[in-house]
Parts: structure tokens; sequence; C-alpha cells
């Protein structure tokens, strides 16, 4: 990774365990400012995992260094009130409340803090999702696939995250939507703010992201620009075969 970018996130011999059982063993990662870093690998790898450890949804061994603080065990309260924003798998907004709301909501522990604008976020928001902005009256329940995760996006840069964490964005999405979700992720690098995303779809993350790591049962395996891991053969024989076209359309 570029020495140049100071790190955001720095993880050190992170681990995690369900009972006996070790989901995620000693992994060491770096997000460098204004860089996305992707983590491919299969199901049941512990990329999840590892997301829910680093902002403290998981009790885990190891340290993780975020903005300079080092903490030994995560605390969700302290990681997102720092600047860290997790979007996760299953999106999780408010079926019944509004578009708007739902992004207000993204906003509390800003409000909590003392910071009452919300509108100058908002707008960046609607300026990234113009389908919400014409959407911002209507129940989040009778959104599309894509229209949610917008929406699960657009209320994690309501807090105005320093990290962005993006679980799976585009599970469930149709390609065109696919498409869309990953040329938006690409955006947000230029408005500064760090990206670390997990995604099974690796062509279209190698695509998009600075830096990535390999994870396989729990361990990190591989690491490396993400344009050179595109062309490297393990990842291509393990991860770029199968449906090799598919993803090349998702990813173009």
């Amino acid at each position: 990774m570029n020495p140049l970018n100071p790190p955001v996130l720095e993880v050190r011999n992170l681990s995690v365990a369900y009972g006996k059982v070790e989901a995620l063993t000693r992994a060491n990662l770096r997000v460098g400012e204004g860089q996305i870093v992707t983590v491919i690998g299969p199901n049941g790898a512990g990329k999840s995992t590892m997301l829910s450890a680093i902002i403290g949804l998981l009790r885990s061994h190891g340290q993780v260094c975020f903005d300079g603080r080092v903490a030994v065990s995560p605390e969700v309260e302290r990681m997102v009130d720092g600047g860290m924003s997790l979007v996760p798998e299953k999106r999780e907004l408010f079926g019944e409340m509004s578009v708007e709301d739902n992004l207000l909501l993204g906003a509390f522990h800003r409000y909590r803090s003392g910071e009452r604008n919300y509108r100058e976020p908002m707008a960046q928001v609607f300026a990234l999702f113009p389908r919400l902005q014409e959407r911002r009256r209507q129940r989040a329940a009778t959104l599309s696939g894509g229209e949610r995760q917008m929406l699960a996006i657009g209320r994690a840069l309501m807090g105005k995250p320093r990290l962005l964490m993006l679980d799976e964005p585009s599970l469930g999405l149709a390609p065109l939507i696919t498409r869309e979700i990953f040329r938006i992720v690409a955006d947000l690098r230029s408005t500064g703010v760090s990206i670390l995303l997990v995604e099974q779809n690796a062509r279209a993350a190698l695509a998009v992201a600075d830096y990535a790591y390999v994870l396989e049962t729990g361990s990190v395996v591989m690491e490396g620009p993400a344009a050179r891991l595109r062309h490297d053969p393990r990842v291509l024989d393990t991860y770029l075969g199968l449906g090799g076209k598919h993803q090349d359309m998702l990813a173009s």
C-alpha cells in the first residue's frame, strides 16, 4: 500500500472466536486516507466477522488502531463517535419510516454531540443519489433493492465518517444496479472518505479498489495492490474464473 497515505485504520493480529471455533485468526489490515481497500473471499471466510469486530459488534483479541487511537477491544459507540460507519449486509433500514427520516437517523450521533446542521450532508447524499431525493417522502419498505442499498449508504454518510465500511453492497442486486453502486463507491473516493469494502464479487471489488486482501477460513492468505491481484493466477483461478463473463460485466 502507498506509504504516502497515512493510515486511517490499522488492524493488528485481530482474532474472533465463536466458542471454540476461531472465525478470524490474527488478521492484519491497513486502510490509508482516501483509499478504497477491499477484502475478498468465499462465503464463510470471515469477512463480515472482521468488519463486526473492527467496529466493536463482536468481542475480539488484537488491536484496532483507528485515527491514531488504539483499542484492544473496540466499543461500537466510541468507534462511531470517532468517525467509523458500517453499512451491514442486511442494510437494516427502518421500513415504516420515510427515506428522509432514515437519513436523519444517520446524523444522530453528530446531533447528540451538538452539531445541528444536517442540511449540508443531506444535500451531499441527494447529489450522490438523486433517486433518494425523488423518493424522500416514501417509506423505506417501498424502495427497490438497489434504492435500499443507496439509502443504507446514504444514511452512513450522514454521519460524515472518516471510514466507511461496506459489507457485501452488491448482494441480491441486479447487474445494472450493481454497476451503479460500484460507480458510486468509486466516486466517494473523491470526497475524502476512506472505504473498507467486503465483497464476494471479486472482479468488481478489485476493479474499484486501490489495495486488496484475500481472506480464506479466517486468515489473510494474500494481499497487494488491487490491480496486481486482478492478474494474479491464483486469484484468477480461484475467484475470477467461474462466472467470469458475468463478473466482467459488473466490473466494467
